[in-house]
Order: C-alpha cells, then sequence, then structure tokens
C-alpha cells in the first residue's frame, strides 16, 4: 500500500484538480494499468488522510466521488473496496432504459420473417395513407385483428367494443381520466406496475394498496374498502403479475369480482402478459363483462417497441368515451405499427412470436432455476421475470443491490417502485429478456447469486 500512496502523494502534487477529484481519478488509472484490481481493499479514511497529508473531510469527498462513479463499494463495518469499471451485459437493443423494463427476449429465428413481412406489407401500401390522419380506434381491418387477438383470452369479445390503442399505458391514462376524479381512490394490490402509480399521481388520484397473501389480494379487504369509502375503480393484473409474477387462481378472482359486482366497482383488467401461460383461468371480464374493461397488449407477446395495444369496453357507448379520452390525450394510434400489428396477426407471425417468446422464457427460466437454486424466488415458467427476495443474511438493501446490479448491465428493479401501500419489500424483479441470448441471461444470474453468496468477493487486504 505504501508504494501506491507514494504514487498518490506525488500525482496529487502535480494535479491542478482538487484533491477530492483527483483521487477517484487516480483509482480509476491504476484499475486500468493493474495496479489497483477490483475488490481490492483500500485504506480507511483516517489513514489514507494521514498516507496522503489531507483532512478527513476532503479524503471523504474523494471516496463519495469514486462511489458514484461506479469505482468502489463501501459497506459499514467491512471496509471500503475497488469494483472497478464492470463490463456491462448486452442489452437487446443497447439502451439504458432497458435495464430497467421488463421486456420479452427476441427469438433470432424468427427475424428473416418479420422483416420479410414488414417489407411486403410497406412495398404493397400507399404511403401517403401512412402519412394522414387515422380513424380514432383503428381501421375495421385493425380492429377485427385486436378482436381476434383478444379472444385468446377473452372469447366473447366484439369488435364493435374493440379499440386500437398506442401502448396499454395510454389506455390506462384514458380509462383513469374518465372513470376517476381528482382525489377519489382506486384500489389495487399492494405490489402493481410502477406506471399505473406514475398515472395516478399525474391525475391527482389516490391508491389504496390491498393487503395481499400467496393467493393476490384479499377479498375481505377489498370489501372493507368499499363499504368505508367506495373506490372509484379496482385495478387488477391478474396473470404473471408484475412484480409478483402471480397468477390469481379462479377462486380469488371470483371472490374479487363478487366484491366488484356488489358494491357495482369498475374492473380494469391490465392483462399485458395473459397470452403468456399456455393455460391460465378466465379473465375477470368473462365474470363481470358489465364492469370490466380488458385491456392487452403486444408489447410483452411480440415485441417492446410495436406500442399497440386492445381495449375491450362493457358497451358501444363506454367505447365512445373511451376513444374520446384517447384521442385527447395521444390523437391516434401509429399508422406504421397498427398496420405491422394487423398484418403479423392476420398471418400468423405474431402467433408465431408469442409460441418461440413463451420457449425462450422457458428456457431462461431453466436456467434461473440452475443458477439461483440456492435462493427462494417467484417466477412462472412462461414468463420472463422472476421476483427475488433478498435474504436477511445476505447484508443487502434492494435498492443497493439494485444499483448494483444495474451498473452491471443487470436489469433488477428494487421492491419500494411497485409498492402502493408504504410498504416496501426487501426484495428485487429480475427480468431475463434484456440479455440477448441464454449465456448473456446465464452470466447475468451468477452475478446475482455471486453478489448475494458474498456481497464483496474479497481479495487479501491490501493492509
Amino acid at each position: 500500500m505504501n508504494a501506491l500512496t507514494n504514487h498518490w502523494l506525488k500525482r496529487l502534487s502535480e494535479s491542478r484538480k482538487p484533491a477530492y477529484l483527483t483521487i477517484p481519478d487516480l483509482i480509476e488509472e491504476d484499475l486500468a494499468s493493474g495496479r489497483l484490481r477490483p475488490r481490492d481493499r483500500l485504506p480507511g479514511l483516517r489513514d489514507l488522510a494521514n498516507a496522503l497529508h489531507l483532512n478527513y473531510t476532503t479524503v471523504a469527498r474523494a471516496y463519495a466521488e469514486a462511489r458514484k462513479r461506479g469505482l468502489l463499494d463501501a459497506r459499514a463495518g467491512s471496509g471500503t473496496f475497488v469494483r472497478g469499471r464492470t463490463q456491462t451485459l448486452p442489452i437487446a437493443g443497447g439502451g439504458s432504459v432497458e435495464m430497467s423494463m421488463n421486456m420479452p427476449p427476441e427469438p433470432p429465428q424468427l427475424a428473416a420473417r418479420l422483416r420479410e413481412s414488414a417489407a411486403s406489407l410497406f412495398a404493397g401500401m400507399d404511403p401517403f395513407r401512412l402519412l394522414r390522419y387515422q380513424d380514432f380506434g383503428g381501421t375495421s381491418a385493425d380492429r377485427a385483428a385486436g378482436r381476434d387477438w383478444l379472444r385468446q383470452c377473452l372469447p366473447s369479445c366484439h369488435e364493435d367494443t374493440v379499440l386500437v390503442c398506442p401502448g396499454i399505458h395510454s389506455v390506462l391514462v384514458a380509462l383513469l381520466s374518465q372513470l376517476v376524479r381528482t382525489g377519489e381512490t382506486i384500489c389495487l394490490d399492494a405490489l402493481a406496475y410502477p406506471g399505473i402509480k406514475a398515472i395516478a399521481s399525474q391525475l391527482g388520484v389516490r391508491l389504496q394498496g390491498l393487503a395481499r397473501d400467496e393467493d393476490g389480494p384479499l377479498p375481505h379487504v377489498f370489501e372493507a374498502l368499499c363499504k368505508a369509502e367506495r373506490p372509484a375503480a379496482f385495478y387488477c393484473n391478474p396473470t404473471l403479475q408484475n412484480p409478483s409474477t402471480l397468477t390469481l387462481s379462479a377462486g380469488r378472482r371470483e371472490a374479487l369480482v363478487d366484491v366488484a359486482l356488489r358494491y357495482n366497482v369498475p374492473i380494469i383488467e391490465d392483462d399485458a402478459y395473459g397470452n403468456l401461460p399456455q393455460r391460465s383461468p378466465a379473465p375477470l371480464a368473462t365474470l363481470a363483462p358489465e364492469l370490466t374493461f380488458y385491456v392487452t397488449g403486444l408489447a410483452k407477446t411480440v415485441g417492446a417497441g410495436l406500442r399497440i395495444a386492445y381495449v375491450s369496453a362493457p358497451t358501444v357507448r363506454q367505447t365512445q368515451r373511451i376513444a374520446g379520452a384517447l384521442r385527447a390525450t395521444t390523437v391516434m394510434p401509429n399508422a406504421f405499427t397498427a398496420a405491422l400489428a394487423t398484418q403479423w396477426i392476420s398471418d400468423g407471425i405474431a402467433h408465431d412470436m408469442l409460441s418461440a417468446i413463451r420457449g425462450e422464457a422457458n428456457e431462461r427460466q431453466a436456467i434461473a432455476s440452475q443458477e439461483l437454486a440456492a435462493w427462494r424466488y417467484d417466477a412462472h415458467q412462461d414468463g420472463f421475470h422472476l421476483w427475488l427476495p433478498i435474504p436477511p443474511q445476505c447484508d443487502w438493501s434492494a435498492p443497493e443491490l439494485a444499483l448494483q446490479l444495474r451498473n452491471r448491465g443487470i436489469g433488477a428493479v428494487a421492491g419500494a417502485a411497485f409498492s402502493t401501500d408504504g410498504n416496501s419489500p426487501n426484495a428485487i424483479r429480475v427480468c431475463l429478456g434484456g440479455p440477448q441470448d441464454r449465456d448473456g441471461c446465464r452470466q447475468a444470474l451468477k452475478q446475482i447469486a455471486d453478489m448475494l453468496e458474498d456481497p464483496h468477493q474479497l481479495h487479501m487486504p491490501m493492509m
């Protein structure tokens, strides 16, 4: 360590930067040169301050800056360790946002068919038609395709109550703006899709999280809320729930619907993952068609960039009201993506993509079961995310672990992002679809297992 501090003393004397900025630069340089290695232990703050003839505050600021740059890990009672700039795993698309988005894996065997189908569609189409304003809710062909896609889970839906929309998120904005007034309450699972939290906040809508057990939201808690304060709507993500991966049983669906029917509470059924499982209970919309707005889309079953969703409303009049709200917020669905979605549903590519994504999810879940065999987590074989509670002995907080994993290109989101009742679980959601291939998925899961097993994976101390 003396050699290192002597080197740093010399460089500090030559630098025109403040010492608290120079020290992180030196750590980075020494990592590149091999003078320091990832997992090496650095001196404590007072020891380094004495060795470099600096005050304690300056060294504390330097270590804080190095942590911000992702160069150091520091944990109470253990010390400060060099982490270095880890090589990130290849993420599909390469965008940083995908490190926290739950996207489906991309089946490479269908790439040529997707390309050929898209080229054929646009080659035979008047390009100016795609550049004009479109009928809101989609053309008759788009709506028919949407009806066909919906009927995989909702056999009773009709074309005159179906709208083609630019993504599920836009449908949820429209539904909340129509069903809930500012200051009113919607109830939902204590764990829920972060998008619904953001939308509610933007619209001034209150969220009331319902206590849950291993089967999902508790019907008696829902009923107690209805008695005390009739909620404006009940939001539910019943199949492969984001983040818990739970699929509500038929019995739990019936019990929740029974409460909604008795208190006349509209249901927003967000079934984004509904087509993924080969078998799942009937949607809530089949149990309470007069109350339920059923929403699904292609982002989780074909591709995240295909921003096309379909909503089935209880009546034609309600469909028209939702169309008005969507028109006010999004104007119209994108004509290019709507045409692609219709083409791919009609020629079978969408169904083949769904099948291939499901198959790839099965493979990646099998890898997860191997690499995370020592840890308890929740998952479904047909889904592409998992929910990992952090055991107390691991000495990680969920936000800290998620940050470290995201710095390595591993898609993880801390439980606080999903909490609707202020009780943030110490757990993370891990996305298996982001890595470009199974080897990348295995490598990511190995890193997660290693970090859970040994947060620092230490070398022998340098001092």
